[in-house]
C-alpha cells in the first residue's frame, strides 16, 4: 500500500510540475521582462541582464534563507498563474462548447443567438445548393460532368466547414459535439444525455481510457487558451506580449478544434459500438444495432418514470 501511495504521490507531483509550475514559471519570466523593459525599451535585452545582475548582488540573493524564500515565492507564483490559466480555460471551454448558451446572461445570450442564426442561414443556403446539385446528378450520376462533380464536392466541403449537421450552437466546436448526439438520435433513436452514464459503466476499460485521454486533451487545449488571456494582459506594460498572445491564440484554436473533433468522434463511435453490450446488460436479447427500433427499446429502459400526478 505504501508503494502505491508513493507512486501516486510521484505522479501527482509530476502533473503539478508539468501542468502548473513550468508554464507558470515561463509566464513569470515574461512578466518580469515586461516589468523590466516596459513600453519604452521593449527589446533592450541588456536591461533584463542588468536587473538580474543587480538582484544577484542584493542581500536576499546572498543568503541561503533568502534564496529559499525567493524559490518558494517563484513556485507559489507559478502555481497561482497555472491555477488562473486553468480557471480561464474552464470559462473558455464553456464558451467554446456552448452547450448551455440559451442560459447565458442576456447580452451574451443575444449575441450567441445571432451567431447561431447566422451559421444556420449560411448552412441552409449551402445545403439547398448541394441538394439541388445532388438531385440534378440523378440516381446513377452517369450524365454528370467532372465540373459538376467538383462543384458539388466544393459545396459539400463549404457546408461541412460550418458544421456537419445543421448548426444548433454558436461555435464550430459546440456543433461538433452536438453532431454526435444528432446523428445518434436520427440513426439509432438514442438520446446521448440519457444513454451516456449507463454506457460508460459497461464499456471496456480500453475504450474509457481513450475517451478520457481525448477529454483531457480538450481540457489542456482550453487551458492554453487561458494562458493566452494572461499573456494578453501583459501587453498593457510590454507590447511584445501581444505577439506571444497571438501565437498562443492560433495554436490554442487549432488544438481545441482538433481535440473536440477527436473527442466527438470517440463519443459517437463508443455509442454505436457498445450500445449492444448495454442492451445485453439490461436484458434485451434481440438487440439489432442496425434497427432504430432497438434504440427505442434501450431508451425506454433507461428513462426514469415521471413522478406521479398530484392526487394519485
Amino acid at each position: 500500500m505504501s508503494g502505491f501511495l508513493g507512486q501516486l504521490g510521484q505522479k501527482l507531483a509530476e502533473r503539478w510540475l508539468t501542468l502548473l509550475v513550468l508554464p507558470g514559471a515561463l509566464y513569470l519570466a515574461a512578466a518580469a521582462c515586461a516589468r523590466a523593459l516596459g513600453q519604452t525599451h521593449p527589446v533592450a535585452v541588456s536591461r533584463v541582464s542588468g536587473h538580474i545582475t543587480a538582484w544577484s548582488h542584493s542581500r536576499t540573493a546572498a543568503t541561503t534563507a533568502g534564496q529559499v524564500l525567493v524559490l518558494a515565492g517563484v513556485l507559489a507564483g507559478a502555481a497561482a498563474a497555472g491555477l488562473a490559466a486553468q480557471a480561464l480555460g474552464s470559462a473558455i471551454e464553456r464558451g467554446v462548447l456552448a452547450a448551455d448558451w440559451r442560459q447565458w446572461p442576456f447580452p451574451v445570450r443575444n449575441l450567441a443567438a445571432r451567431r447561431t442564426a447566422s451559421r444556420q442561414a449560411r448552412w441552409d443556403a449551402l445545403h439547398e445548393e448541394y441538394s439541388a446539385l445532388y438531385r440534378a446528378a440523378g440516381p446513377t450520376g452517369a450524365t454528370v460532368t467532372d465540373e459538376d462533380r467538383d462543384r458539388r464536392l466544393a459545396t459539400w466541403h463549404r457546408k461541412t466547414r460550418i458544421a456537419a449537421e445543421r448548426p444548433q450552437r454558436p461555435t464550430w466546436s459546440g456543433d461538433r459535439i452536438n453532431t454526435a448526439a444528432v446523428r445518434l438520435k436520427r440513426d439509432r433513436h438514442l438520446d446521448m444525455g440519457t444513454l451516456w452514464p449507463h454506457l460508460w459503466l459497461t464499456m471496456p476499460e480500453t475504450s474509457r481510457t481513450q475517451i478520457t485521454d481525448a477529454r483531457q486533451d480538450l481540457t489542456r487545449a482550453t487551458t492554453l487558451g487561458g494562458w493566452t488571456v494572461l499573456y494578453a494582459a501583459l501587453t498593457w506594460w510590454w507590447w511584445p506580449a501581444a505577439v506571444l498572445a497571438a501565437v498562443l491564440t492560433t495554436v490554442a484554436r487549432h488544438r481545441i478544434r482538433a481535440a473536440t473533433n477527436t473527442y466527438a468522434t470517440l463519443l459517437e463511435a463508443a455509442a454505436r459500438l457498445h450500445t449492444g453490450e448495454l442492451a445485453a446488460a439490461l436484458g434485451v436479447s434481440d438487440f439489432d444495432c442496425t434497427a432504430a427500433e432497438s434504440g427505442d427499446v434501450v431508451m425506454s429502459l433507461l428513462r426514469p418514470l415521471p413522478p406521479p400526478l398530484a392526487g394519485d
